[in-house]
């Protein structure tokens, strides 16, 4: 597997992949996280055109995608709850993986890792294969934050070393 920016000749494989994702949420018992077709088009778009937007490939092209950034996330100053450190960190938002993307997953937040020695990220309290993961991972449960619209989300945070 290898990490890459995403390109917008991406766009549509990167949708595909969010589509399985709302699919695969909706069957793992998480129909409330990603419904009515979030993320739209036009944050991907934001996202590649902001430089933010990463995929992972293999020999059969594009497995998964992510967003990743090393810039204070608004949403994550008010936490119930502590975060471990107020160093500046890495956000991952938006990873989703496609049918053929197994692993995918944690090749890309370990990539994220080596890339800053400081990452939080959020995922909703549904989402049991990103709990998974994020345990798997060693991430360390923080609180809750919450997003614009208000809903809550299970913020996780993870320091290592390069």
């Amino acid at each position: 597997m290898n990490i890459r920016k995403s390109a917008p000749q991406d766009i549509e494989a990167i949708m595909e992949i969010y589509a399985y994702a709302r699919a695969s949420m909706k069957e793992s018992g998480n129909p409330n996280q990603w419904f009515n077709n979030h993320p739209p088009k036009s944050l991907i778009t934001a996202d590649i055109e902001g430089g933010n937007s990463y995929v992972c490939t293999n020999e059969n092209g594009i497995i998964a995608v992510f967003y990743f950034n090393i810039v204070p996330e608004l949403t994550y100053n008010n936490i119930s709850g502590q975060w471990l450190n107020n160093e500046p960190y890495g956000v991952i938002h938006r990873i989703a993986r496609g049918s053929a993307g197994k692993g995918a997953g944690a090749f890309a937040i370990n990539w994220c890792l080596a890339q800053h020695p400081n990452i939080r990220i959020d995922t909703h309290k549904d989402n049991a294969p990103m709990l998974k993961l994020l345990q798997s991972l060693d991430f360390t449960y923080c609180g809750i934050i919450w997003l614009e619209n208000g809903d809550e989300r299970m913020a996780f945070q993870k320091l290592s070393s390069f």
